[in-house]
C-alpha cells in the first residue's frame, strides 16, 4: 500500500512539474570561490531549489514539486528520486546529517497541505520519522554530532519568527532567539559550537553568529545597501557564504524568487567579505548548506524567466 500510495503522490508531483516547464528555467550551477569559475551543471525546464552536496562527493540532493531528488556531482546520468513515501510537499530546506547517511526535510504532513513540519529519513530513502509536531517549523541546521536540529519556527504571532533546536528524536524544542522580527537560516559550523543565522533586529537583514546555546548573538555582516540571507559555512569552517539582495528591491524580511541577487564570501573569524558572483534568482538559489567537501566549490541554483506562448 506504501508504494501504490508514493506512486500516486509522484504522478501528483510530474503534474505540477509539467505545470511549471514553461515558466522557470532552473540553472544548476557550481562556482569555484577561489577563481570565480562558474560551470553549468544541468539546465531544467522547471523549478528546482536548494542544493545540497553529499557528504562523500558524489551527488546534489535538491528538491523540486515537493519532492526530493539527487544527480552525479558531475551532473551527467539520470536524476534519481529519493522515496519520502508519504512526505510529498517537501520545501527548500532539507539538510544533511554529517555522517552522510541521513536526511532532514521540511514539508507540509500531507498532500493536501498544511503547516511545514520536519522528518528525518534515510539519504537511500525511507519511512520519514517526524521530529517537530509543532509548526510552521522551517529546517536550516543540523548538529556535526547528529543529535540536533536547528530550525527557523513560527510559535505566536506575537513573537514572530525564532531559532529553535530540538533533539532529533523529537522532545522539547529550546528557544534560542527572542529578537523582534525575523531570525532565520540557522546553520551549526562544522565545529558544533557556533549556530550562524541571519536576523532583521537592526533594521537590515543581516548575517549573525552566536554559540550553540543561543549566548553572545554576534552581528557579523554590515552591509547597509544589501538585506543578506542564509549564510552557509564551509566543511573546514574557514569561509561562509550567504545570498544578499539590494535595499530596496523587497522588504528585508522578503526572500523572494526572480531578482537579481548576489553571492558573497566572508571569513568565518569575520572580515570583509568579497562578493563572488552575481545571477537571477533569489528564493530557491542557496536555502541550504551546498559547499562542496573540499571547502573550495559551492553548488547554487540560478533561474531564467521562460517567455510564455
Amino acid at each position: 500500500m506504501k508504494r501504490i500510495f508514493f506512486l500516486l503522490m509522484l504522478c501528483m508531483a510530474i503534474s505540477v512539474q509539467a505545470q511549471q516547464r514553461n515558466s522557470v528555467t532552473s540553472i544548476l550551477e557550481v562556482l569555484d570561490v577561489q577563481t570565480g569559475q562558474r560551470t553549468v551543471l544541468k539546465e531544467f525546464p522547471y523549478l528546482i531549489e536548494a542544493p545540497n552536496w553529499s557528504v562523500d562527493g558524489k551527488w546534489i540532493i535538491y528538491n523540486s514539486s515537493g519532492l526530493i531528488y539527487k544527480l552525479a556531482a558531475d551532473g551527467k546520468g539520470e536524476v534519481g528520486l529519493i522515496n519520502t513515501e508519504y512526505v510529498v510537499r517537501c520545501n527548500n530546506d532539507h539538510v544533511l546529517s554529517a555522517d552522510g547517511k541521513s536526511i532532514a526535510v521540511s514539508s507540509s504532513p500531507s498532500p493536501s497541505g498544511g503547516t511545514s513540519l520536519i522528518y528525518t529519513l534515510p539519504l537511500e530513502g525511507g519511512t520519514p520519522k517526524l521530529v517537530t509536531p509543532w509548526g510552521p517549523s522551517y529546517l536550516h541546521g543540523w548538529s556535526p554530532d547528529g543529535k540536533t536540529l536547528a530550525y527557523c519556527a513560527f510559535r505566536s504571532v506575537a513573537e514572530g519568527a525564532d531559532i529553535y533546536t530540538i533533539p532529533v528524536d523529537g522532545g522539547e524544542e529550546t528557544r534560542l532567539t527572542t529578537a523582534e522580527g525575523l531570525d532565520d537560516g540557522p546553520e551549526y559550523s562544522p565545529d558544533g559550537k557556533h549556530i550562524w543565522f541571519n536576523s532583521v533586529r537592526t533594521g537590515l537583514m543581516q548575517v549573525w553568529r552566536m554559540n550553540a546555546d543561543g549566548s553572545e548573538q554576534t552581528q557579523m555582516t554590515f552591509d547597509e545597501t544589501r538585506n543578506a540571507w542564509f549564510p552557509h559555512v564551509s566543511p573546514d569552517g574557514k569561509q561562509v557564504i550567504y545570498i544578499t539582495y539590494h535595499v530596496g528591491d523587497l522588504e528585508p524580511g522578503q526572500h523572494l524568487a526572480n531578482y537579481n541577487v548576489e553571492l558573497w564570501l566572508m571569513p568565518a573569524a569575520g572580515g570583509q567579505p568579497k562578493r563572488v558572483a552575481e545571477l537571477f534568482g533569489g528564493q530557491g538559489t542557496i536555502n541550504t548548506n551546498s559547499w562542496a567537501p573540499d571547502s573550495r566549490h559551492v553548488a547554487f541554483v540560478s533561474y531564467r524567466l521562460n517567455e510564455k506562448k
